[in-house]
């Protein structure tokens, strides 16, 4: 992984060495991989990089808070839903890469149902994590199907994200019902919330408390697991039987961005084969969207996965999201546990 750096690096510094100038950008994965995007950027091409790190809703807030008045060139990261939502209120500009033809195509479709105002950087799966000393201890097999969770072994010990703040529940909420239809999805939800003993701020909340013995099962993004095993921790994860969604990580140009030049540079960049290596260099195990990108073993074989066809342009919309999350709120959050 290191000469893989060392490889973006030289590649980058060939590639933009006289770039000047200064880039404003917010961040919305996880800290270590913004950390390294920003620090290796500013050092082989000279720009001055100005890096936010937020999650995907409170970046969207910003950017409607700021709208008159952008601070922002890049929106960098984050489930896609709030990406399009962004597009839908015209806050991002349209900008066709030159790059599109070497992004797989789920990157590609995600720019034009976008009118090519995001572009997927990177995907990965949802499913369920599980503790495996845990489900030795309970004497438990591991859940393989949505279905699993509403066992009754299960109640108390199940997390799940909140989805007015977290796109990781969101996406299963979408995904159930696009899986199952909506009323039936929503009958789910309510069966699998007498199990649920918390609903996490963060999406990534779920998996880390499962890797230390908190909760037996969540449901998370499966390329968050291998970095808590590599911590030592005892975490598997599965995929549904029946099928699942996926999240299509972003990345938008910001309307109205004072440093626009300089933005389609960092986004061009962000783009390349070498470039997306650092997301598993920061052990985070997303697909990258560049098709010549080195895949790393940790990273979700899709193949191996029945994947349902997720409709990102009808989920993204932000009429939509705000409907189901209120059905949510009103039929499953506000019933006791």
């Amino acid at each position: 992984m290191k000469k893989q750096i060392l490889a973006a690096t030289l590649f980058a510094v060939s590639m933009a060495a006289s770039a000047q100038g200064q880039v404003n950008i917010i961040c919305s994965v996880q800290a270590e991989w913004c950390n390294m995007i920003s620090t290796v950027y500013a050092r082989t091409t000279g720009t001055k990089v100005n890096m936010a790190l937020k999650g995907s809703g409170e970046a969207l807030a910003q950017l409607i808070a700021e709208k008159d008045n952008p601070k922002t060139d890049v929106w960098f990261g984050g489930t896609g839903d709030p990406h399009l939502q962004a597009a839908e209120s015209g806050l991002t500009i349209e900008y066709k890469s030159p790059t599109l033809a070497q992004l797989y195509p789920w990157a590609q479709q995600q720019a034009e149902q976008s009118g090519f105002k995001t572009v997927g950087i990177y995907s990965g799966p949802l499913g369920f994590g599980y503790n495996t000393e845990l489900l030795k201890k309970k004497k438990l097999a591991p859940p393989k199907s949505w279905a699993d969770l509403l066992k009754p072994e299960w109640k108390g010990d199940i997390q799940v994200a909140n989805p007015a703040s977290s796109g990781t529940a969101y996406t299963m909420i979408a995904t159930l019902v696009q899986l199952m239809g909506e009323d039936k999805a929503f009958e789910y939800l309510k069966g699998l919330h007498r199990n649920v003993s918390q609903y996490t701020r963060s999406g990534t909340g779920p998996i880390k408390a499962v890797a230390r013995g908190e909760t037996a099962v969540s449901i998370s993004f499966v390329h968050d697991a291998p970095q808590e095993r590599m911590q030592g921790f005892p975490v598997e994860t599965v995929t549904p039987a029946e099928g699942t969604g996926s999240e299509i990580g972003s990345m938008s140009l910001i309307k109205g961005a004072r440093n626009l030049d300089a933005a389609k540079k960092f986004y061009e960049w962000a783009l390349t084969p070498q470039a997306q290596t650092f997301g598993a260099a920061a052990k985070q195990f997303q697909l990258p969207s560049n098709k010549s990108t080195p895949v790393d073993a940790n990273v979700p074989d899709f193949k191996k996965i029945k994947m349902i066809n997720y409709d990102y342009a009808k989920y993204g919309a932000s009429a939509e999201r705000r409907r189901l999350i209120a059905r949510w709120e009103k039929e499953v959050n506000s019933l006791p546990r």
